[in-house]
């Protein structure tokens, strides 16, 4: 089968590899029919992050199945299922926790085990890391790609809204217009907030901005963005959803927080590490958030999305197949393309 694999910087390759098969009893082979090319598949692009010649790469997938193995008890031949950008067994403490990104046994696709952005995928942990998703949505393009989001990015957007507290009638600003930020923006109005400001500096992505809930537009850079924000939340925000990771992005969320303020921190980190402590310590403010439990927010996301009431969809403004993937790269990489979908 065909699968993108990663040669090292700004080289993606699409290659012949061993077909996908059942290794375990807990397996099931899928067929892949949607992927996405991630923000976080950049890094190991650009040569950044310990991302190995020879991995496959892509985490973001859903497809058909086409084989289980003998131990799996809800998964069938024939369904349609997505999964999330993390594989886990769904018994150990943290899956019992609703915590399946720090799952004992699991593992993210890509990094080392099996990639997204393919033909097909040996699917690790079936009955515990598939979703079925309706058969009455098979055929409806429109819908599969609203879906399809829920695999990463608009579950770490919502994990960072839930961490950050958001709440019914507060105030939120999101740092970063990329895909994880413009879905935190979803997941804040989803989630009631009444006032949203949004931190970003390509000017085509306001309007999608706008259009997922945000409520002010931000296009101050770096430190220049804090004053602004603190004179129109008089003091800061109540909660504040980091979507980028570097230092200087963690830095601005806590200064743009309101004392007692809460940031919601999932941009993948890149940096020394370096947190401000003073300012958290003297103003009370907290930063949670991390890598989300993809998994545990699927069902409830997957059914506001199959009611039409949650359509992330817009994201994904460019389309390639498996053999163009190298061009979706560069499409995100150079900022052409806010999310690009892959379909084999």
């Amino acid at each position: 089968m065909q699968a993108a694999i990663f040669r090292g910087a700004f080289d993606i390759q699409v290659e012949q590899i061993s077909d996908a098969a059942i290794l375990e009893p807990t397996d099931a082979v899928v067929q892949i029919t949607h992927a996405c090319i991630c923000g976080t598949d950049l890094w190991p692009y650009r040569g950044q992050g310990p991302y190995q010649p020879g991995w496959q790469i892509g985490h973001e997938w859903m497809g058909l199945v086409m084989d289980v193995g003998s131990q799996v008890r809800t998964i069938k031949r024939g369904d349609r299922v997505i999964a999330s950008f993390d594989f886990c067994d769904g018994t150990c403490e943290f899956c019992q926790k609703g915590l399946d990104s720090a799952c004992v046994q699991g593992g993210i696709w890509g990094f080392g085990h099996e990639g997204g952005q393919a033909e097909a995928i040996r699917a690790r942990f079936a009955d515990a890391t598939l979703i079925v998703i309706p058969p009455s949505v098979e055929g409806d393009e429109a819908m599969l790609k609203a879906i399809l989001p829920l695999t990463d990015v608009m579950a770490t957007g919502h994990h960072a809204a839930v961490t950050a507290g958001v709440r019914p009638g507060g105030s939120v600003v999101v740092i970063g217009d990329g895909a994880v930020g413009l879905c935190a923006i979803l997941a804040a109005r989803r989630l009631g907030a009444e006032r949203i400001l949004a931190l970003g500096h390509q000017p085509h992505r306001f309007t999608l901005a706008r259009q997922f809930g945000a409520t002010e537009v931000i296009t101050s850079r770096g430190e220049q963005a804090i004053g602004p924000v603190l004179e129109m939340t008089q003091g800061g925000a109540e909660a504040v959803l980091e979507c980028v990771g570097t230092e200087e992005t963690i830095k601005m969320a806590v200064n743009m927080s309101r004392p007692g303020g809460t940031v919601g921190f999932v941009g993948a980190p890149h940096g020394s590490g370096q947190i401000p402590l003073g300012r958290m310590f003297s103003s009370n403010i907290g930063v949670r958030g991390g890598l989300a439990p993809a998994r545990a927010y699927l069902p409830e996301l997957l059914k506001d999305v199959l009611a039409g009431q949650l359509d992330p969809s817009p994201i994904l403004d460019r389309t390639v197949s498996l053999a163009e993937v190298a061009s979706g790269y560069r499409a995100m990489d150079q900022r052409q393309a806010i999310k690009v979908l892959v379909q084999p």
